[in-house]
């Protein structure tokens, strides 16, 4: 079950002259996260990668697919997409500090294989299960603001992570079994993002590079998922990976 609420739509404070990018904004908690700041007078720019989808948009597929530019697709979307993402906004994000980026992960970033990571089993379509693809995924999303917390100075960065919303494909709530009483509505699966981009208790009690459960409470992530090394290497591999794709180092480029 879930704590009880202590933050709230009506706890988002005024938020005129503030700038906010979500993507995946035109649907589930995407889509509540973008109405409400621009509810609070927030500019807002809605990223969304088509009509069926702070780093909020994902994917979850039953079967092994690649991106175009040859990765595992969910690695590819949920992280891949969001690290590049991400460091091709930092000149603004640095000219605006103190800025927030809120990356969002899920209670699947403890399903992995024992490394936490297989970075080269990632393009083996028999090497993991549709979970364990997705899980390796969402673990990046934590490993990579832990370590891009440690690169950023004047810039709060908070990860966390929302449970299971109601909005689910069809396939997949067989697959989890899940009873409606332990799913989040879009509204309140929204609540967590949206108290980690706009409370004022995040800077008045310095929670930089934590982890928020709902709704707005500090978590537990795994142990991979605090696991520094691990952190590292999935930033070289990240790196690595734009740099063929694009031929120069996002990071040093954007952020020098």
């Amino acid at each position: 079950m879930f704590s009880k609420k202590h933050f709230v739509f009506t706890d988002i404070p005024d938020l005129s002259g503030k700038v906010a990018i979500v993507t995946g904004g035109n649907n589930g908690i995407g889509f509540i996260t973008s109405r409400e700041l621009t509810r609070k007078n927030a500019h807002v720019f809605v990223a969304s990668r088509s009509k069926e989808r702070v780093n909020n948009a994902g994917i979850i597929t039953t079967t092994f697919e690649q991106t175009q530019d040859g990765i595992q697709d969910h690695f590819g979307v949920n992280h891949i997409g969001h690290f590049l993402f991400t460091l091709l906004l930092l000149p603004t994000i640095k000219a605006s500090a103190p800025s927030r980026i809120v990356n969002v992960s899920s209670y699947g970033h403890n399903i992995v294989p024992s490394d936490g990571i297989e970075f080269d089993k990632l393009n083996d379509p028999n090497a993991h299960t549709t979970l364990e693809r997705y899980g390796q995924s969402k673990l990046a999303n934590i490993l990579f603001t832990l370590e891009l917390n440690k690169k950023l100075s004047g810039t709060k960065v908070y990860y966390l992570t929302h449970k299971l919303v109601n909005n689910w494909s069809s396939w997949i709530k067989p697959i989890f079994f899940v009873s409606k009483l332990f799913l989040l509505t879009p509204d309140d699966g929204a609540l967590t993002q949206l108290y980690c981009a706009t409370s004022p208790e995040i800077e008045e009690n310095n929670y930089r590079g934590k982890y928020f459960i709902p709704f707005g409470e500090l978590g537990e992530t795994s142990d991979h998922a605090k696991n520094e090394e691990l952190a590292k290497k999935l930033w070289h591999f990240s790196e690595t990976f734009v740099k063929e794709k694009l031929g120069y180092d996002v990071f040093n480029k954007c952020y020098a």
